[in-house]
């Protein structure tokens, strides 16, 4: 790593938190005392108003209310109210946007329904580092569709890949590993113009960044609802259709709540209009009031103002281990050019996974990704300058100490 020309002071953090224009969003969120939660990219801070909204719902409308709920606390309604609160986070309008299934789910059902509406091309491309179980999801549909080829190619030769036998471009956005963030625009431009179809995974990017679907020309997309949009472990997905295609879609999990008439109970299929017939099961109605009181964090904020904070949180990380850990052999697995980084940092390391458990056992949270990758997620609506200080002051004194190097710390668990 390359020192940076700055020496920073616990005089400069103190400033940059005076100035910080999100400095009380962190009073919207329960984060203990004496942890520093560097793991928002994996699993957002519990906001302060998702208890009572939980317990209004099981006491109230399921307690009291029973299934007088579906309608008088409108559960019917709340997919299509939640994707409208992440509409304006991801550059979409609210109509084309639902919070229903899980990402892997909706993952399906978009690339499925792409590449029925291309009949005859052969191709789904994606990037071969992109998340696994988006690979997962689509070597299955390679096994279920016949015809159809699942190519996977480096970050560097989607472009030249993208033909005219090519049905469907999938992508992450942000890449889960190092942070590096695909031109949407061009890359959705590209594929068009060979007659495909654009399918875009906005994990890593809703509610950390801006992005605009809409003025990227962008055909669908998937997104989860527990990073950085703080709906808690498991929350509920969305999806984006566009408007254009809303009315051609013909969804490959045509269950009762993607029907237009649901309570009809009719024999046969008929698809509803607009986005919601792309439901598929009766939502999940706990975990949806858990993701709306999770997207409430964002009222009034400026999704520019987010990245802003969220490109200086990083940039100070990664300039303070350069300051504080420069001995101690970490590389970055990301780039050092902000503008071309998602909300996080990740450093390789050879010892990274008993590192990353001794920091989590001085209460300084991130996570590892095999074989060597150290992440560290930057959330601006919780995180303060301090954290990053105090966060990578520990991590200095963790591998000055050699702490890590107890083997407790060794010991693979199961989810790391």
């Amino acid at each position: 790593m390359t020192n940076s020309a700055t020496h920073w002071t616990l005089d400069h953090i103190r400033e940059m938190d005076a100035r910080d224009p999100l400095a009380d969003r962190r009073d919207l969120f329960a984060v203990p005392e004496n942890i520093f939660y560097l793991d928002g990219n994996s699993l957002g801070a519990l906001p302060r108003a998702t208890p009572g909204r939980i317990a209004e719902v099981i006491e109230k409308e399921w307690g009291e209310g029973l299934i007088r709920s579906w309608n008088q606390a409108d559960w019917i309604n709340l997919p299509a109210r939640v994707g409208a609160m992440i509409a304006p986070l991801i550059g979409a309008e609210t109509w084309e946007v639902v919070a229903a299934d899980s990402t892997s789910v909706n993952l399906f059902k978009m690339v499925a329904a792409a590449c029925a509406m291309r009949p005859g091309r052969r191709k789904i491309i994606t990037e071969t580092g992109n998340f696994p179980t988006d690979l997962y999801v689509m070597q299955g549909l390679e096994s279920l569709l016949d015809g159809v080829d699942l190519v996977r190619v480096g970050a560097d030769d989607i472009f030249e890949a993208l033909d005219e036998d090519t049905a469907v471009l999938s992508l992450t956005h942000v890449n889960y590993r190092d942070g590096t963030i695909h031109d949407m625009a061009a890359l959705t431009k590209r594929a068009q113009a060979m007659g495909a179809l654009t399918v875009w995974d906005l994990s890593h990017t809703a509610g950390a960044m801006p992005v605009d679907l809409n003025d990227a020309g962008a055909d669908f997309a998937v997104g989860c609802g527990y990073k950085y949009l703080n709906g808690g472990p498991g929350a509920p997905a969305f999806l984006f259709v566009a408007d254009r295609h809303q009315e051609e879609i013909d969804p490959p999990l045509s269950g009762w709540m993607g029907h237009a008439r649901p309570f009809d109970f009719a024999a046969e299929y008929e698809p509803a209009e607009g986005i919601a017939r792309n439901l598929c099961g009766t939502p999940a109605i706990l975990g949806l009031a858990a993701l709306e009181a999770g997207l409430e964090t964002f009222s009034g904020v400026d999704m520019d103002a987010i990245r802003v904070k969220s490109m200086a949180l990083g940039d100070l990380f990664i300039d303070l281990v350069e300051q504080m850990c420069g001995d101690h052999n970490f590389t970055l697995a990301c780039g050092r050019d902000c503008e071309k980084r998602g909300s996080q940092v990740s450093l390789h390391h050879a010892d990274g996974y008993a590192i990353m458990q001794a920091l989590i056992a001085r209460g300084i949270i991130g996570d590892f990704r095999a074989p060597d990758v150290m992440r560290f997620g930057m959330t601006p609506l919780y995180l303060r300058y301090r954290d990053i200080w105090d966060a990578v002051s520990g991590m200095a004194e963790i591998m000055d100490g050699a702490v890590w190097r107890d083997p407790a710390f060794s010991e693979r668990a199961a989810v790391t």
